[in-house]
């Protein structure tokens, strides 16, 4: 159990944001989502972030999952969200970016840097705030992933040094993108580059 006050973000009970999650998630996607809220509550606690946020950004993250493609092509559409050319390819994409508004619509929650952890925490973005950083570390390492050899370690380093760990899912996630030829969505190069930049300058530093 986690023990989170929701109640400062959205005037729905904890309690029927999870009903209403169940109904609308796969079993299995509804296991991931509490995964990914305990974890994000964890590396909260960690590296001195709001754990209600984090929370109720890991529960809501993937709050979109459930439409089906037409769904999220139609709803950006009727909300004038812009669609690019990948996620016309993958409309899975979109789920992030549709989850974001739901969040509000749906469930309530009237906070910005919430609604921004679930919009970018598909691709993730340079220069990530704290709760974006923890939301999309969260999602790649909760319990219940087993997709990526490197987690055990990739876990560890969770806890120690954010920016470190988000490079290191960059360069595994590109890898498998490219292995398996599935696009790449240029937000998540970008940011890796922009990751991969900020280690650089640090390993420079070390040496000055």
């Amino acid at each position: 159990m986690c023990l989170v006050n929701l109640r400062k973000y959205t005037d729905m009970k904890k309690s029927d944001i999870i009903i209403k999650l169940k109904k609308t998630l796969e079993r299995k996607r509804f296991e991931h989502t509490l995964g990914v809220a305990y974890t994000a509550a964890a590396l909260a606690m960690c590296h001195d972030a709001d754990m209600e946020k984090a929370y109720i950004a890991g529960l809501l993250h993937d709050c979109a999952k459930g439409m089906t493609a037409s769904e999220k092509l139609k709803y950006c559409k009727d909300h004038n969200l812009p669609i690019k050319p990948v996620e016309y390819d993958n409309p899975s994409l979109l789920h992030s970016k549709v989850g974001s508004y739901l969040a509000d619509e749906v469930y309530e929650i009237k906070d910005r840097e919430i609604a921004d952890a679930i919009f970018y925490h598909t691709t993730g973005k340079a220069g990530m705030g704290l709760l974006e950083s923890i939301i999309f570390v969260a999602d790649y390492i909760e319990p219940g992933r087993t997709h990526d050899p490197e987690l055990p370690i990739i876990r560890k380093e969770a806890f120690n040094d954010l920016n470190k760990t988000i490079l290191h899912i960059y360069v595994n996630t590109i890898k498998h993108l490219q292995d398996t030829d599935s696009p790449i969505d240029t937000t998540t190069m970008i940011a890796y580059e922009y990751y991969a930049k900020q280690e650089n300058n640090g390993k420079d530093n070390q040496t000055h």
